[in-house]
């Protein structure tokens, strides 16, 4: 047994990430892949960073889950269609069973006593900052699970969140409408009759509620996280989740049916017990599939086991001179401005190291970020006045920021062959500057 287990621990960790060879079938590769995959996933699960988020929200969802109901109360009434809400909350709170149909009820009665008209200016500004509180923290845990180490600025926010909150209840609701108009068409029960139709019909009848869970979940995870997300990563990512919300769904509802004995030690209580369980588990849910979508867009950090590597100092010179001179390049092509997905496919480099080479950049002021719907970068000034040594200076001291300043005394010698190295490079670089390296005019030095 001990044998078994050594050899299954050799396989992953150093068969699993072995090179393929030329003569690997397909689906032997294809299985590889789908292992690593799975394994970089879990060891992302098992961390506990996801699980600590999730918990986090929880609690953002108590405080907000009222006042965001509300709005949306509010948006849907003036449209004649604020009935929707009730289906909505009983769908999601389906797994709680007899449960879920007292906490919907407790929560519709809570949305019906906020009057929006006698809160007075400072209640209804509470209102919308508690909605905006919890989405910016939801906002912050996608942006974890996307390494994103940059919110949206405060105008971005404004705008995205104010449609999240005025436009996504309508969406919804709009979504549910058209499902269930399409199913009550005339031509659509005409055909109900007519086999295989009907039980094509009866299968897009069950199959609804899970493909409206699959569209929530990809409008959530191409939108929240502050960066550009792929479609087919999102996708799989949101089918990962939908699968999951239901398997789990139907687990938790059985959990629930066989729990008397949880009733009747916790009482009253055992309702908010319940509930704070299926939002930590929601949440989970929403944060894996993210992960998967994550991983699914960036397929070189599963080769690296998931492993978050940082640049030598070398590497960090060199990468990030690359990144600059890149951008340099387009503009002398005429070319529009890179952008990160183009500077990512360009340099090779993973979306987190890129980006922190691009935040030292902006830090020293020299690119700067164009405003619009995608991040796209050009040089902070004309590339002529842009000295090489000013770039490596910039990246150097960023890796000298948050280093402990050695207090030891270096000896006359190391210290005179130092001094000596950096006056033969500023001597060097003294005149070379980004447009000499973005035009190959280096032959020169």
């Amino acid at each position: 047994m001990s044998n078994f287990i050594s050899k299954l621990q050799q396989f992953f960790e150093v068969g699993l990430w072995q090179e393929f060879n030329d003569r690997s079938h397909t689906l032997w590769r294809w299985l590889i892949q789908t292992i690593r995959f799975a394994f970089t996933v879990g060891k992302e699960l098992a961390k506990g960073e996801l699980n600590l988020r999730a918990m986090s929200l929880v609690f953002t969802s108590l405080l907000s889950l009222v006042p965001l109901l509300a709005v949306a109360f509010s948006v849907l009434k003036a449209f004649g269609v604020h009935n929707q809400v009730e289906p909505f909350l009983l769908s999601v709170l389906e797994p709680l069973g007899a449960k879920g149909v007292e906490i919907t009820a407790s929560i519709i009665g809570f949305i019906q006593n906020v009057k929006v008209g006698v809160l007075g200016s400072i209640g209804i500004a509470m209102l919308f900052y508690t909605i905006i509180s919890l989405i910016q923290k939801v906002e912050n845990a996608f942006n974890f699970v996307w390494r994103i180490s940059r919110a949206r600025s405060l105008a971005r926010r404004f705008t995205d969140y104010l449609s999240v909150v005025m436009i996504g209840p309508m969406l919804v609701v709009t979504a549910m409408g058209v499902a269930a108009s399409a199913m009550n068409n005339d031509v659509v029960q005409s055909l109900q009759a007519i086999e295989p139709f009907g039980t094509l019909l009866l299968f897009a009848t069950k199959a609804i509620p899970y493909l409206m869970i699959i569209l929530a979940f990809t409008f959530l995870y191409m939108f929240i996280p502050n960066t550009r997300v792929n479609v087919k990563p999102a996708v799989i990512g949101a089918i990962v989740a939908g699968v999951l919300w239901v398997t789990v769904g139907k687990v938790f509802a059985s959990f629930v049916a066989s729990s008397s004995s949880y009733t009747a030690i916790y009482s009253s209580f055992a309702i908010l017990f319940f509930f704070m369980i299926w939002l930590y588990l929601g949440w989970l849910i929403l944060l894996t599939g993210s992960q998967v979508a994550f991983y699914l867009q960036h397929p070189k950090l599963v080769r690296l086991g998931g492993i978050a590597y940082k640049l030598s100092p070398r590497l960090c010179e060199q990468e990030g001179l690359g990144v600059i001179t890149l951008i340099a390049e387009r503009f002398y092509q005429q070319k529009m401005a890179p952008s990160f997905e183009e500077l990512e496919y360009e340099t090779g480099l993973t979306a987190d190291i890129l980006q922190q080479l691009i935040l030292t950049l902006e830090g020293g002021r020299l690119i700067v970020e164009l405003a619009g719907d995608e991040s796209r970068y050009v040089l902070a000034t004309d590339s002529s006045e842009i000295k090489v040594k000013r770039v490596l200076d910039c990246l150097r001291k960023s890796q000298e920021a948050n280093v402990f300043a050695s207090q030891t005394r270096v000896k006359p010698p190391v210290k005179a062959l130092l001094n000596k190295l950096n006056q033969q490079q500023e001597t060097v670089l003294e005149t070379l500057s980004l447009r000499d390296l973005a035009l190959g005019s280096v032959d020169h030095v």
